[in-house]
């Protein structure tokens, strides 16, 4: 054999950043030559366009191969000979590129909005031959190869080329939907890493698996849409959120799959009046115990319960109910799995390199580096993704909090301040800004939720006007100080009536979703109804009373599964809620008591109109702390819209009590949660009174023990 270039070399030793440069079809000398690099072959022919064959000789033992094309063809075949076996193949590096300039100038500029469009695994045709154009981010390696079900898992014979500023790509004609494939990465220096899942996969393997599946996700049913405005501020939005590892099980403590829940999930939730429905993550993620929230398949439904269509079908039964679909996202970390984003090129490419900017010290994983363009414009695609693909109606956004503040859960010291000597995350806020602007743009109909747990301003007010451009925030410190309140004795409750009366002080700062979600019943807090204090009756009571004045109070609703009808212990993501509770009549009383709260809640534009807006609220009673009572009228746009909500967090009946009301005449009691259908002693109105006439008219009331009752004036 004679002396090689070095070229010849870089292919065999793995190294060569464009094989097509050397490999495939060349004219050299005024001749054309086609070169494969085929490793086990024994021989090589390549086939002309006419079906003449011309042998390619061996120039190097590894499996390199080189000659002439029949007849000057410009399109080839390979036949090669791997032991007893024949095959005959299109040779990868005969394609043109993948990724055409406009992709690469977009790309580079971070301003690709549908980067699922071109990264990732897609089923294309070019040149008239079906394959799969695989094309991944690795700016900092030396060599990434595909590996995978179509290749032996060798990482010798798909080498891909680089193009951009670190783009690699490559065509492979024997590839199909449905097989497993990850990259083979070599880092600048030469190290070679633990193979890569793909940060753009549309299905993956189930854990503890960890190969990406090709998908053709442009060809996910579309759901159907859902009623216009349904995210609207003046809309009655009540949600419910749901882990689908959890909500139900079956056989042997089996997960239920998307199409199963798709035909018990959206029905009940219906049915119980709810509005939206919120899934925990779904994204694909190693652990089960960290409920999705640690994800490493950004763009990919995890195949714990089934398929992409699979979950497609999912959002499109709860859209056919009516029901509106909201996603977790979690934009603010991601596991340091091998497989995974972590160090992806041998460099950090998608995390801080510095653990004080890069790790988060309570979760043990990694921040992204909302300073680098392609990772924001990763995140930002991602969401717009999951809207655009499956129909999803609205991201709430995890954990802001920690994305906002670079000293978050850090000890002094323990922290990089931002260029002006600050603890703001200069980055995040504009990745947010961005995400909730592109968001808007191209979902007008769609919306984002903030968890955001401090006094941060104008999270739920527009970019345009300084804000952060959500469209909801969680009202953390409603739910710590009602929790606070409730959790207490009644006895003492008169000492901590501030608790109640200070959220009012900030209710319409914000966009408010009132949150008793997952986070409440995990880790030693027990259940709402474990909070509970006194006996059995009392427990049930205070839980009744606690509802009721959740959907009173001015605020979208947010409720996790379980907790409409008791469940007694702690969530467990590992085993179903307790269904078998619903028999009970206490339990069953407190369902029934959430669906007629939504029925209620849905039916009064008194108590959604303005849940968002000052105007929509008045104070009746504030100062009866010795009674633990509160009173207040909730307000529509209409002129007698309205809806008087007495609470009384005491265990004592309040006869001819006199409350303020705005008319005179007929009052009708619509809801009394002391009534005997949701486990109550039934004390009450009888289902009106009359308001007194005169410049001031007010209701003589039966007030039930720890309960809450709605009245609404005769229109």
């Amino acid at each position: 054999m004679s002396k090689l270039p070095a070229e010849a070399y870089a292919i065999i030793e793995g190294r060569h950043s464009d094989p097509f440069h050397y490999l495939g079809l060349h004219t050299e000398g005024g001749r054309s030559v086609v070169r494969a690099f085929l490793p086990d072959a024994s021989n090589v022919e390549a086939i002309g366009e006419h079906g003449e064959t011309a042998p390619l000789t061996r120039i190097h033992d590894a499996g390199l191969f080189a000659g002439p094309l029949p007849n000057g063809s410009t399109r080839y075949q390979l036949r090669a000979r791997f032991g007893d076996n024949v095959v005959e193949f299109e040779d990868a590096y005969r394609f043109p590129p993948i990724l055409s300039d406009f992709d690469l100038y977009l790309l580079g500029e971070g301003t690709h909005q549908r980067i699922y469009d071109t990264l990732g695994a897609h089923p294309i045709t070019l040149d008239g031959v079906e394959g799969i154009g695989f094309v991944v981010l690795a700016p900092n390696a030396r060599r990434v190869s595909v590996v995978g079900d179509f290749n032996f898992w060798d990482s010798r014979r798909h080498p891909m080329r680089v193009r951009g500023a670190g783009y690699w790509e490559l065509f492979i004609p024997r590839a199909r939907i449905g097989d497993r494939y990850k990259f083979d990465i070599v880092g600048r220096n030469g190290q070679h890493l633990p193979l890569k899942s793909d940060p753009l996969a549309f299905a993956a393997e189930m854990r503890p698996k960890t190969a990406s599946i090709v998908f053709d996700e442009r060809k996910v049913p579309h759901p159907q849409p859902v009623p216009d405005g349904i995210n609207a501020l003046r809309a009655p939005i009540s949600i419910y959120e749901v882990h689908l590892g959890s909500w139900r099980r079956k056989g042997h403590n089996e997960w239920l799959t998307y199409r199963e829940m798709a035909e018990q999930l959206p029905a009940y939730a219906r049915d119980m009046g709810f509005t939206h429905v919120e899934f925990l993550p779904i994204n694909e993620h190693p652990f089960d115990g960290s409920w999705g929230y640690q994800p490493t398949g950004l763009f990919a439904p995890t195949s714990r319960f089934g398929s992409p269509d699979d979950f497609a079908a999912l959002v499109d039964a709860c859209h056919r109910e009516g029901l509106a679909v909201m996603l977790d996202w979690v934009p603010g970390h991601f596991p340091d799995d091998p497989h995974g984003l972590g160090h992806f090129d041998g460099t950090a490419l998608y995390e801080h390199a510095n653990p004080l900017q890069g790790r988060h010290l309570d979760w043990g994983t990694l921040i992204y580096n909302y300073g680098r363009t392609e990772v924001t414009n990763l995140l930002v695609s991602n969401a717009l993704f999951w809207l655009d693909r499956y129909g999803i109606d609205g991201l709430r956004v995890d954990a802001v909090a920690s994305m906002l503040y670079l000293d978050y859960s850090r000890p002094a010291g323990g922290w990089i301040p931002n260029k002006y000597g600050g603890r703001e995350n200069i980055e995040a806020i504009a990745f947010l800004r961005r995400f909730n602007t592109e968001v808007f743009a191209r979902f007008p109909q769609a919306t984002t939720a903030a968890e955001e747990s401090t006094a941060w301003p104008q999270v739920s007010r527009p970019v345009e006007y300084g804000g952060l451009g959500f469209g909801y925030k969680w009202n953390m410190g409603w739910m710590h100080d009602t929790l606070k309140y409730i959790g207490k004795d009644p006895i003492h409750r008169k000492y901590h009536h501030g608790d109640i009366l200070f959220g009012l002080h900030y209710a319409f700062s914000e966009n408010f979703i009132l949150p008793l979600s997952h986070d409440e019943v995990v880790h030693g807090k027990r259940s709402i109804l474990g909070r509970m204090p006194g006996d059995d009756w009392q427990r049930f009571a205070n839980l009744r009373a606690y509802y009721s004045f959740m959907f009173g109070h001015p605020g979208k609703k947010l409720m996790f599964m379980g907790c409409e009808f008791a469940q007694q212990r702690e969530w467990n993501h590992d085993q179903s809620l307790d269904w078998h509770l619903t028999a009970q009549p206490r339990h069953a009383g407190v369902q029934n008591l959430i669906r007629d709260l939504n029925r209620l809640y849905r039916a009064l534009p008194a108590l959604h109109e303005l849940d968002c807006d000052q105007a929509g609220f008045e104070w009746v009673i504030t100062d009866d702390a010795s009674n633990n009572l509160f009173a207040w009228i909730r307000k529509g746009t209409a002129e007698r819209s309205r809806c008087l909500v007495v609470i009384n967090f005491s265990p004592n009946v309040h006869r001819n009590y006199r409350v303020r009301v705005p008319f005179a005449g007929k009052w009708h009691e619509v809801l009394n949660s002391d009534s005997a259908h949701y486990g109550g002693s039934n004390v009450g109105n009888i289902g009106e009174v009359r308001a007194s006439e005169g410049a001031s008219p007010e209701l003589s009331l039966s007030i039930p023990p720890l309960a809450a009752i709605f009245l609404v004036p005769e229109s």
